[in-house]
């Protein structure tokens, strides 16, 4: 029997197509796609979308300040008749390069792919924070770390084991599974801080002497 076709969760689909999660909901509400039926190992049901369901997302948002609603299902209607065109008229004069938009796509999952083989967890671990195998260096610390700012050099100085692809996996790996709950602080992740500093706000009122006015 031929092998079931994969799903991705709304979280994957944004991860790999470039649309943001909350805009992935959307399309789903709206039935722009079609979500399958699919489950999580708990057994709780869930929106799951196809490789097909990715293609539309990305070419709906990505023509969407282009063409009216009716023009983009005109589009899609016309890559469903002939789905191995490597362009597709959506107007007088725009052609849409959908072959691209396949090649992007198929970029970003070879990349989440490559991210799900390189990182794990383990109980014994940082009580199964996700880590790079091989490592203890939690994968969620790596994303926050450039998403505020660090620069790849920074992190690769501090953390030698990590390469600039691992980088990147990080990055996709962490959109594509959201953490739920309230962040570990670093003690709970099993690290220390390497210093520490206390700071004094102003106008705390511990600091103010009892002769200053309030």
């Amino acid at each position: 029997m031929p092998a079931a076709a994969r799903i991705y969760t709304p979280a994957e689909a944004a991860a790999v197509s470039g649309v943001a999660v909350k805009a992935v909901h959307n399309a789903i509400d709206k039935r722009i796609v079609e979500t399958k039926s699919g489950a999580h190992p708990g057994g709780a049901a869930r929106r799951a979308l196809t490789r097909d369901d990715l293609l539309r997302l990305k070419l709906w948002y990505g023509v969407g300040a282009i063409l009216a609603a009716d023009r983009r299902q005109r589009l899609f209607e016309a890559i469903k008749a002939t789905p191995d065109a490597k362009t597709v008229k959506a107007g007088d004069l725009l052609i849409v390069d959908v072959a691209e938009a396949r090649r992007q796509l198929d970029a970003s999952i070879r990349t989440l792919d490559e991210a799900e083989a390189a990182i794990h967890r383990d109980k014994g671990i940082l009580g199964g924070e996700p880590v790079f195998r091989g490592t203890r260096i939690p994968v969620r610390l790596v994303a926050a770390m450039l998403a505020q700012g660090a620069s790849a050099e920074e992190i690769l100085e501090g953390y030698p084991a990590l390469t600039p692809r691992m980088l990147e996996l990080a990055v996709i790996w962490v959109a594509a599974h959201p953490a739920r709950g309230r962040p570990k602080r670093l003690d709970e992740q099993g690290l220390r801080p390497t210093s520490t500093q206390r700071l004094t706000l102003k106008g705390d009122p511990r600091t103010r002497r009892p002769d200053t006015p309030a």
